[in-house]
C-alpha cells in the first residue's frame, strides 16, 4: 500500500482489495495480473487517502494492457512485447550496464542468437531463451542494459514475473562503479531493488508494486577467473553490496556450467515424477515446485480440477515405504514420484 500526501498509509481498505491485492503479488501470469490490477482499481475506497495508490493501479493498467497487446497493427508506431510469460523452472532476468557482455552470455547458455555487438543498447526488448540443467530448464531473458541516462520506462513490468536475475557486468572496464551505481539508481526510480538473500523473490512490504528480486553478479570476460572474482569484491565493497558471486567468460567457456546448478540450488527448485495408476512414472519432464510445497501445488500444476477433487496420493521416493498414501498437505522432496487420486 502507498502512503497518502501527508505520509500516512491509505485507510479503510477493504478485504476486497486486500484480497486482490494479494492476487497480483502471487501470480507470475501477465493476464491473471491484469485482472487483479483491475480488481484492485473497483474495489479501493474513493477519497484523498487513495489517490495516489488509485493513480498508480490506473497507470499499472494501462501500460500491461498495451504491453499485452504486443505489437500493433501494420504502419502504426509499435514493437514487440515488453512483456515474457514464464516457462520452465523458473524465470531469470538479465539485468546490466551497457556493454557489459549480457547479449553474449544470453546466447552462450541458451543458444538463442540473441542479437550482440561490441556497442552499447544492441539489446532493446526482452529476448527469452531457455538455459537447460539436467532434465529441466531456466528460462533466462534478455533485456535491454539499464542506466539513469537511458530510461526504459516498462522495466517494472517486465520484471514482475522473474524469480530473480543475473546481475552481468564486466568488471574489468573503466567505469564499471559508476555504471553499477547509474543501474542501481535506474532500478529504484522504477521501485525495483536487488539482493543478495536469495530463497525466492519477495515484495517489499506495504508497496504491491515493489520489486525485489535476489541476483547472483556474474563479472563477465573472466580470461583470468581470480583476478576477476578480485574485481568483482572491490567493486561490491565499493558500492556497499552483498551479492554472491560467479565469474565466467562466454567467449571462453568459463564458468558457463556452473549457473544452472547454483541456480537450482539457490531457488530450492524440486523436480516432481508423476505416474497413473498400473503404470510407470513419466521420468521425462518433471513439474517443477519449490521447497516445502505441497502434493496439493502438484495436482494444481496437472489440472485445477484435480486440486479441488484431490482426496490423496501415493509417494515413490522419500516416502516411508513405497507407495505410501499422503494427504494433500504432504510436502514433497525432490525426485519424488506421486500417484494423484481425486
Amino acid at each position: 500500500m502507498f502512503p497518502d500526501d501527508n505520509g500516512d498509509m491509505p485507510a479503510n481498505l477493504t478485504p476486497d482489495y486486500k484480497s486482490a491485492e494479494a492476487a497480483y503479488r502471487r501470480s507470475r501470469d501477465p493476464d491473471e495480473r491484469l485482472a487483479a490490477l483491475k480488481e484492485m482499481f473497483r474495489t479501493v475506497p474513493k477519497h484523498k487517502g487513495t489517490e495516489h495508490l488509485r493513480a498508480d493501479i490506473k497507470t499499472r493498467i494501462k501500460d500491461l494492457t498495451d504491453e499485452l497487446a504486443g505489437p500493433k497493427r501494420a504502419g502504426a508506431r509499435g514493437g514487440p512485447p515488453t512483456v515474457v510469460r514464464p516457462d520452465g523452472a523458473a524465470q531469470i532476468a538479465l539485468i546490466g550496464p551497457p556493454n557489459a557482455g549480457k547479449s553474449l552470455l544470453h546466447e552462450r547458455l541458451t543458444g538463442s542468437h540473441s542479437q550482440s555487438g561490441p556497442y552499447p543498447f544492441t539489446t532493446q526488448y526482452p529476448h527469452p531463451g531457455m538455459l537447460p540443467y539436467e532434465d529441466i530448464a531456466f528460462q533466462l531473458v534478455d533485456l535491454p542494459p539499464v542506466a539513469t541516462d537511458h530510461p526504459v520506462p516498462w522495466m517494472a513490468n517486465a520484471l514482475q514475473p522473474a524469480d530473480a536475475c543475473l546481475l552481468v557486468v564486466d568488471v574489468s572496464t573503466a567505469g564499471c562503479v559508476e555504471r553499477v551505481e547509474s543501474l542501481h539508481t535506474a532500478l529504484a526510480s522504477r521501485k525495483i531493488t536487488l539482493t543478495g538473500s536469495w530463497g525466492g523473490k519477495m515484495n517489499a512490504d506495504g508497496d504491491p508494486f515493489a520489486i525485489v528480486l535476489p541476483a547472483l553478479l556474474v563479472a563477465t570476460k573472466a580470461d583470468r577467473a581470480s583476478k576477476c572474482m578480485e574485481s568483482a569484491q572491490v567493486l561490491e565493497e565499493l558500492l556497499g553490496l552483498d551479492y554472491p558471486t560467479i565469474a565466467v567468460s562466454a567467449t571462453e567457456g568459463t564458468g558457463l556450467d556452473s549457473i544452472g546448478r547454483w541456480l537450482f540450488d539457490h531457488l530450492d527448485i524440486v523436480r516432481i515424477y508423476t505416474k497413473v495408476p498400473g503404470k510407470s512414472p513419466d521420468m521425462r519432464r518433471p513439474y517443477t515446485i519449490r521447497k516445502g510445497d505441497t502434493v496439493e501445488d502438484v495436482a494444481t500444476m496437472v489440472h485445477k480440477d484435480l486440486a479441488r477433487t484431490l482426496k490423496f496420493a501415493r509417494i515413490w521416493g522419500s516416502a516411508t515405504f513405497d507407495g505410501q498414501q499422503v494427504g494433500r498437505e504432504h510436502c514433497l522432496v525432490d525426485g519424488d514420484v506421486v500417484e494423484l487420486h481425486s
